[in-house]
Formats: structure tokens, sequence, C-alpha cells
């Protein structure tokens, strides 16, 4: 069951599986939630309940259209209009597409799969909605994508003395790839693994003439936040893969780039990222193509 929106609380309210799991800020708040806590005073004591039973129910709800939802829950149409109306919105489409957010932001392998799982597809459904799900990230990175942060990313690069890449988890290997990368036409890059004793002790050597680049999506993971954080804290320049502006990493780091990672079942797509990354590798190689190619030339 997702976390439900706590209509006790105040403005210290923490965000779905940051908090849940550990893995995030914990200051962080949805649409939804900052719409209910700007409203709670407008919301009667049923209309409160109502919502609690949607938010905790979200894996079943976030797809609901009013008339779905009212039969789920035993009430009029008009009912759940009302009550979405009472938090300040004009129309329940616009309610379903924050709740649809806040299901994100809630997302575990768990309630991914079993999302995907009442949907009752074939294997070969799946296989084919996975694939057409990975083309749409990758056209939407190319839609968004500003070329030009890419472009100073690299001149930066080659003007860095050190560069650490911070990626927990899944995007362990997107860390490693883009460590790897870089290594062959001639940076100083290194991907951490380990405990995180040995990402602090990395991060703690860091100085402004270093970078540091974090690989985190969501809420992200509280590794890889701290040592963005701590990097910070000792003006080392920080640059940011995310999935979004509201996420920890967006926030904390210099700057940024944008990868999304919708997923169909229990793991993210990584699709876009490694695109972002082959792009990244492509402009510090052609920024300095004399240097890269004397390397490249030695493995040859």
């Amino acid at each position: 069951m997702a976390k439900s929106i706590d209509t006790n609380r105040g403005k210290d309210q923490e965000n779905g599986s940051a908090a849940a799991n550990g893995n995030g800020s914990a200051d962080a708040k949805t649409q939804l939630e900052a719409r209910f806590l700007e409203s709670k005073t407008n919301l009667s004591a049923s209309r409160k309940r109502l919502l609690r039973q949607i938010v905790g129910d979200l894996e079943e709800t976030f797809f609901l259209s009013s008339r779905e939802m009212a039969k789920r829950y035993g009430v009029d149409s008009s009912t759940i209009v009302r009550t979405v109306q009472a938090m300040g919105y004009e129309k329940f489409a616009d309610f379903a597409h924050d709740l649809r957010d806040h299901f994100v932001t809630q997302i575990t392998p768990y309630t991914s799969m079993k999302a995907a799982v009442k949907k009752k597809s074939s294997v070969l459904d799946y296989v084919h909605h996975s694939i057409e799900q990975d083309l749409e990230n990758l056209n939407e990175l190319k839609a968004t994508l500003d070329a030009n942060k890419i472009v100073e990313l690299a001149k930066q690069l080659h003007r860095t003395r050190r560069i650490i890449i911070v990626g927990i988890d899944f995007a362990e290997s997107l860390a490693s790839s883009l460590a790897y990368g870089l290594v062959r036409v001639g940076f100083d890059a290194e991907a951490p693994v380990g405990s995180t004793g040995v990402i602090q002790n990395k991060v703690r050597i860091l100085t402004e003439k270093d970078i540091l680049i974090a690989i985190s999506f969501g809420q992200g993971l509280r590794e890889t936040i701290e040592a963005t954080k701590r990097a910070k804290q000792q003006g080392v320049p920080t640059f940011g893969i995310t999935d979004g502006d509201k996420t920890p990493i967006a926030k904390f780091c210099d700057d940024y780039i944008i990868a999304p990672i919708v997923r169909t079942s229990f793991l993210d797509s990584y699709v876009a990222p490694v695109a972002a990354i082959d792009a990244i590798l492509v402009a510090c190689a052609h920024s300095q193509p004399k240097r890269a190619l004397e390397l490249l030339e030695q493995t040859d």
C-alpha cells in the first residue's frame, strides 16, 4: 500500500518513497501534498477520509476516472469532483495528473510490477510495451535536452583535475560507464564502488579544481544526495544527471540534465540516461579531438 497523505502534519511533511525507504531528501513535497496542505482547512472530515483512502490505495487509483473512483469508494462521481475542487483543482483531470505524479514518487519495484500485472497482458505484450516506452523516453530526451549544457560540461571537464562520478544501485552501471569512457579519452575519472565510507572518503579529498557528477533519479538514494551536498559544502563543482527539475539532484547540483526513466515494470528504463552519457562522451572527445585521437590510437 502506498503511503497516505498525513492529514495531521504541517509544513514539514515528507515525500513518498524518499521518507519511506530512507533514500532521499525529507523536505520535498509533491503538488498533491502541497495542495492538500494549502486547502486542508476547507476540507471536511469526510473529504479528508476519502482522500486518505484514494492516496492510500494509490497503485490502484492513480489511473481511474472520476466515475471509476466513485464506484470504488461507494460515492457519487459528483462527490469526487467536489472533493478535488475543494483542494483547489478546477477539473478532476488536473487532480488525476497530480495523483499520477505523486504515484511516481512512491514507485518501488514491487508497486510498479504490481500495477503492470493488473493489466493482465501477455509476456509478449509486456516486452513490446517495454521497448515502446524506451523509445518514448529516448524521443523525449531528444526533444528536451539542452545540448549546450552538454557542450559546456565537456569544456568544464577539460579544465578539471579529477572527476568523481557517484551512482548507486542500478545507477552504478551508468556511473561506471561514464567513468570508463572518460578515462579512454584522457580524463582522470572514477566511479567509486563499495561502502558509503568509500564514497565519503573520495568526496572528502575533492577540491574546487575537481568535479562531482551525481547520477540519481526520483527522490534519489541517500548516499548520492549526501555526497553531492558534501561536495557543495567543500566548494567542489557539481553536475547532475536526473529525471526532473524538482529532484534532490536538481536542487543541490550546480547544473544538471534531465533524462526520463519512465518504466513499464519493476525497473527504471535507462535508455535515455545511457544516450545522455553517450552525448557527454562524444562532446568530450570532439572538444579536443587531437588529444582523443592520440589516446585512442594507443589501443587501436
